[in-house]
């Protein structure tokens, strides 16, 4: 029997796997600083990053389609815990 160690990932390095780089929350205040979120809300940018993973995947890039729905789905999360707003009420 070998006495094999197994290293946790960091939370920078668990980030790019699941996302592509290392600091989910910077990118989520990226977006809330962003003139989209501003004048349409959250839910725009996850149709547009959703529209990025269709063009990923039509391009064979299956690996980084599934980062960025695992960032749409981080921003989904966000809209439904009210930590942002999902569309920006129009005057």
């Amino acid at each position: 029997m070998t006495n094999a160690t197994i290293t946790q990932p960091t939370q920078a390095e668990f980030n790019i796997q699941m996302y592509g780089f290392a600091d989910i929350d910077a990118y989520v205040e990226s977006v809330k600083q962003s003139s989209t979120y501003k004048f349409t809300g959250a839910s725009m940018i996850v149709a547009g990053l959703l529209s990025d993973a269709q063009e990923l995947m039509a391009h064979g890039d299956v690996e980084r389609a599934r980062q960025t729905l695992n960032v749409a789905k981080t921003i989904m999360f966000q809209i439904m815990d009210g930590e942002l707003i999902g569309t920006v009420e129009r005057k």
